[in-house]
């Protein structure tokens, strides 16, 4: 059975597992028939689908991302990734309900994404959930991402690629962040400012003695 392959072409995984299979409801029998090609850390090869988010729902962190899609923006699917990247809590995208999966590399069936078919009705999501809404967009009176740290809970909020965050979503947000420039440009895309924002809340509230399981052993 052949899989994806690197820029080398050589495949990427692992092989067949041998027999005998190991006595763990965690592994999926096709995969340790088949092997397992997907994009995922080593801890995981051959664990499941529903295994894998099973395992990730007990260590998720308090930080949740949202993203408009009134544009059907190229951007969504990196911030997908990224959220999958430093495990955000949930994933909110406000406005059209297709995005472009592309970017996400499939990484949004790890996470826990939820629809909001207006900025109100994702307000009203955060305030019964009470938590504050921190948008990430370089507007006049925003205060530094690197100024003060962002909320332990809090909903990280970005906009479409051009236009940023809407005028109907800014007055709703409990403050919002700039990330600092020193180039020639005005802006940089959602799906590095997402990664950006989410690295320096993962700095400030999860980085004391914290490993990624990138560097994890196998169980």
């Amino acid at each position: 059975m052949t899989g994806p392959a690197d820029s080398a072409g050589e495949q990427i995984g692992v092989g067949p597992y041998p027999r005998p299979w190991p006595d763990d409801d965690r592994l999926d029998p096709e995969l340790l028939e088949h092997g397992d090609r997907r994009n995922v850390v080593d801890a995981y090869r051959y664990w499941s689908l529903d295994a894998i988010v099973a395992d990730l729902d007990t260590r998720r962190h308090l930080f949740h991302v949202a993203i408009e899609n009134w544009q059907h923006d190229l951007n969504i699917g990196t911030v997908v990734r990224n959220a999958n990247a430093f495990l955000a809590a949930g994933i909110h995208i406000i406005g059209k309900k297709r995005w472009n999966r592309r970017g996400a590399m499939v990484t949004d069936r790890y996470q826990h994404v939820r629809h909001h078919k207006s900025a109100e009705a994702f307000v009203e999501w955060a305030a019964e959930a009470d938590i504050p809404l921190i948008g990430i967009d370089n507007l006049p009176g925003a205060v530094p991402l690197e100024g003060r740290p962002l909320p332990h809970s809090c909903v990280l909020v970005f906009g479409q690629e051009g236009p940023g965050l809407s005028e109907t979503i800014r007055p709703l947000l409990a403050e919002c962040r700039s990330i600092a420039q020193f180039g020639s440009t005005r802006s940089i895309n959602a799906g590095v400012a997402s990664g950006i924002a989410m690295h320096t809340w993962i700095t400030q509230h999860a980085s004391a003695g914290l490993r990624s399981i990138g560097t994890r052993s196998v169980d």
